[in-house]
């Protein structure tokens, strides 16, 4: 559910939304959620001074019980 919650709001925010994939894994940290975007809608996910990216965690962990990390990154990677 996360994985499509999370992939719902990017896929708003960028103007390449067919770039946009999610991947979750389990780690000894919890959770993680991988995002991967268009390097063109890096700073856009991002946001200024990391707002956008801070607000897509909080929401993430407003909808998790659990602890859960997003990792936001381009796909050349």
């Amino acid at each position: 559910m996360l994985e499509q919650a999370v992939e719902h709001l990017i896929k708003n925010i960028v103007d390449f939304p067919d770039d946009v994939s999610v991947k979750s894994r389990e780690n000894a940290r919890g959770e993680m959620l991988r995002v991967r975007v268009n390097p063109e809608d890096i700073g856009r996910v991002i946001g200024r001074s990391g707002r956008t990216a801070n607000a897509i965690r909080t929401v993430v962990q407003a909808l998790s019980d659990h602890k859960v990390r997003v990792d936001i990154m381009d796909v050349r990677r």
